[in-house]
């Protein structure tokens, strides 16, 4: 039988190449903005973040989030995926 393979993605702070399933989607979107991607299926321009705090923490210090989305990210988003983190643990 033949193995399936997992999907990988890259983190755009650690520059990681990681299992989806360990990632954050965050999505720019022209109809709802920037928001947090839970399914990882809605439409847009998507960057991923490894599930960890310290990992969030330095994407918003260092604006790459922005940068790669080409738009101002709001403190919201980045409580938003704070609390998506202390939910799972």
């Amino acid at each position: 039988m033949k193995k399936l393979k997992t999907p990988l993605r890259k983190c755009v702070i650690t520059n990681e190449q990681l299992p989806k399933q360990e990632l954050i989607r965050v999505v720019k979107n022209k109809e709802l903005g920037v928001l947090v991607d839970i399914t990882g299926k809605i439409n847009g321009r998507g960057a991923y973040l490894k599930k960890d705090k310290a990992v969030i923490l330095k994407a918003k210090k260092s604006k790459k989030l922005d940068r790669h989305l080409n738009i101002v990210v709001e403190e919201s988003i980045y409580n938003d995926l704070l609390e998506l983190l202390d939910n799972e643990e």
